[in-house]
């Protein structure tokens, strides 16, 4: 059975998530992973911090994945199977491990606001998640709920589609919610037509995607984050798929600085899928 990994740190955006991600669990008939990684404070000062002994952080961490668990039981009606992770570490390091050694459909995570220390830090603990998890990453952007995935978008580059596009993953999902789907490809205002590249690409990507009957929407917008977000919103997309790519000087979209501020940015969960 599958399994989606609800990643919280007990503050409302990642509980937020974590119901997003047991309606999904309800969906799809999988187990829920409710995984939680608790830190060891360390002091950045001469005054000394409260002394918390290990015992304590793990027993208080219990405590509050033992009440989670209720809580979702009882508003699922006991309808999906629960399991409890608590870990000592660094949280991505964390999930990395333990994504490497289970069956996950996904990892869902709630996404960061875009205040100006992330912005210069190039975002928090999700957007590190997308850029260091092999398994699929949900970002529930704040106060977002979990409704039947109708409409899904793909943001596409058309560059080396054959290669780079994990087809088996995408086909899988659109089928799953019988959802349609929407490829989006943005350049900018002063691009006239579009090059012999994107041309070629695209007919390889309806070659192979040609059976899900996709919609294609070329976005003029010199901000690629800005025109898919803004597309994603106003078109009420349930899901938007992103593919953090490797960067390369031609790449301008998805390099995972790309994904990670359409993470941030956007206002529509976003699922990223690795090449």
């Amino acid at each position: 059975m599958q399994t989606i990994i609800a990643a919280t740190d007990f503050s409302p955006n990642s509980l937020n998530a974590v119901n997003y991600a047991a309606d999904l669990a309800m969906v799809l008939g999988a187990h829920l992973t409710l995984f939680h990684v608790y830190q060891v404070p360390i002091a950045f000062s001469e005054v000394p911090a409260p002394v918390v002994s290990i015992e304590d952080l793990e027993k208080d961490a219990d405590e509050k994945m033992n009440q989670l668990e209720d809580a979702i039981l009882q508003r699922t009606g006991n309808r999906i199977s629960i399991y409890k992770v608590v870990r000592q570490g660094a949280v991505v390091n964390e999930l990395e491990d333990y994504c490497n050694s289970s069956n996950a459909y996904a990892v869902v995570m709630g996404s960061e606001s875009a205040n100006a220390l992330e912005r210069f830090l190039g975002g928090g603990r999700t957007t590190s998640a997308i850029t260091h998890l092999k398994c699929p990453v949900i970002s529930v952007p704040p106060g977002n709920k979990f409704r039947n995935l109708k409409k899904i978008g793909l943001a596409c580059d058309f560059r080396n589609v054959v290669d780079t596009i994990p087809f088996r993953e995408i086909k899988s999902l659109v089928n799953e919610f019988k959802a349609e789907l929407h490829v989006l490809h943005v350049s900018a205002d002063t691009e006239t037509g579009y090059s012999a590249q994107t041309v070629e690409e695209s007919g390889w990507l309806q070659e192979i995607v040609g059976e899900l009957r996709p919609v294609y929407h070329f976005i003029r917008d010199e901000d690629i984050e800005k025109g898919i977000c803004e597309f994603a919103e106003k078109n009420n997309l349930d899901l938007l798929l992103v593919i953090p790519k490797k960067h390369h000087i031609l790449d301008k979209l998805f390099s995972h600085s790309h994904s990670q501020k359409m993470v941030i940015h956007s206002h529509v969960p976003v699922m990223s899928i690795h090449e």
